[in-house]
């Protein structure tokens, strides 16, 4: 079958860390540890994602150069092979495109490193107010919600012949919607998310064979 577009998460798939929690490290405390704990309930569907993402970023309140600094983390921490893996895959006329809960200024530099086009960015806006201080965020994104992943990709894919490409399970719900749906596992392994996928990748270098075959 030939695939149109890739949809790829970000945090722990195209970059190893995740934003929210990365952020939470630089205040240090009990802020991490509960931060990390609402994190993971929410990556393996035991809470859902609407139920803690205001509050951990109530927690966190990340500036504009709190973000500037996750950017550059996320760069730093990409997964291997990422980089050359979406280079070939859009040079065979495949769209890339990114659809992740985090937030959008910390995810566009990481989108530019690997040549993905701003308007193929799907992520969570902030507010800031003049001084660059946190002001709240986008409530109105379907992304900061279970099942939010599923609407955004049937408004920007065509889904029969899109790929999913994932670690967390909004990225398994994408699985009865589009043609594949992959789990990446190189960064993070998710019991349920690998029994619902089609197929199950350790590195971004067996991402071409699997889409281009």
């Amino acid at each position: 079958m030939t695939y149109s577009h890739i949809v790829l998460d970000v945090d722990s798939t195209l970059s190893g860390i995740e934003g929210i929690d990365w952020l939470a490290s630089r205040i240090g405390g009990d802020a991490l540890g509960q931060i990390a704990e609402m994190t993971s309930a929410a990556m393996r569907g035991d809470t859902p994602l609407e139920a803690v993402y205001a509050e951990r970023l109530a927690c966190v309140r990340p500036t504009r150069s709190d973000l500037a600094a996750l950017a550059e983390a996320y760069i730093a921490a990409i997964a291997p092979g990422a980089r050359d893996a979406i280079a070939l895959l859009m040079s065979r006329g495949v769209r890339v495109m990114l659809v992740s809960g985090g937030l959008r200024d910390a995810i566009l530099p990481l989108a530019a490193h690997v040549g993905i086009a701003p308007s193929d960015v799907h992520a969570v806006p902030l507010r800031f107010t003049v001084a660059g201080n946190y002001d709240g965020y986008d409530t109105s994104s379907l992304l900061c919600r279970s099942g939010g992943k599923v609407e955004v990709v049937e408004r920007v894919a065509p889904v029969r012949t899109t790929v999913a490409v994932g670690d967390g399970i909004t990225d398994a719900e994408l699985k009865p919607i589009v043609a594949r749906f992959i789990a990446f596992t190189g960064f993070a392994l998710n019991d349920r998310v690998v029994a619902l996928a089609d197929d199950v990748i350790t590195s971004f270098v067996d991402l071409p064979p699997l889409v281009l075959s």
